[in-house]
């Protein structure tokens, strides 16, 4: 409690300090800014504890930006203290959330480097599928047997909790679907546009994960707005052998 109420004048006196310093046209320093270089001095001093309570009440005071703090040389030594590490912990899922949403990681199964297949075993292509953004976004990479490429992003919808998918490839394909994880894997429907003859018909996609580790990728379209379905595409994913070193 005495050191909370030491750094609690610290900042205080910090921002008293820098408005006298802005009144003489000296260049300013935060009290963040400040705060932190004292948890430094601290770390130099050896008293870990200290520097933890200087980089709590930052916390407290709303600080967010974990990787200022991870990122330190200085502060980094302070590993291994478990009220440093249970700190960084607490910040981490305040700056970087969809890691430790578990909604987010719905369609982690799809993430990898694929080969991919037809139902006969014909090679159709190649897939990357990656986590990015601290797990907020899934990113697409595809590159047909043929030759053609692809990009889609995929994410949660945090506001509605749908999963959307958003598809542009060379021939100028366009799909726009939303859905959620079923039952039968992750069910996304929209629309298709096709920008060679500017149409729009309704389209819908299946990602299944399969018990032998392989996902199944299925796409319908329809012609006659969502009367009858045919099949668009369908895929079967295996990971990519890892090259021996």
């Amino acid at each position: 409690m005495f050191h909370k109420l030491l750094i609690l004048m610290f900042l205080i006196l910090s921002t008293t300090g820098l408005q006298a310093q802005d009144t003489a046209g000296a260049p300013a320093v935060s009290p963040v800014r400040a705060a932190l270089e004292q948890a430094r001095k601290h770390v130099r001093d050896g008293d870990k504890s200290a520097a933890v309570e200087v980089l709590q009440g930052v916390a407290d005071g709303g600080f967010t930006a974990v990787g200022v703090i991870t990122g330190d040389k200085d502060l980094a030594t302070l590993r291994g203290v478990a009220a440093f590490d249970e700190l960084v912990a607490a910040m981490s899922k305040v700056a970087y959330p969809c890691e430790h949403d578990a909604k987010f990681q719905e369609f982690d199964f799809w993430v990898g480097e694929w080969d991919v297949h037809v139902a006969n075993g014909t090679p159709a292509g190649q897939n990357v599928i990656t986590s990015e953004q601290h797990g907020c976004v899934l990113i697409e990479n595809w590159t047909s047997a043929t030759g053609g490429t692809g990009t889609s992003i995929n994410y949660l919808d945090k506001a509605t909790g749908e999963w959307v998918q958003i598809w542009n490839d060379g021939g100028g394909n366009q799909i726009n679907i939303r859905g959620g994880l079923t039952e039968d894997g992750m069910a996304l429907v929209g629309t298709i546009h096709y920008v060679a003859n500017d149409t729009t018909v309704p389209f819908r996609g299946l990602w299944t994960l399969l018990p032998d580790g392989r996902v199944r990728q299925f796409f319908e379209q329809s012609n006659d707005d969502g009367e009858t379905w045919s099949v668009w595409f369908e895929g079967f994913y295996s990971r990519r052998a890892v090259a021996q070193q």
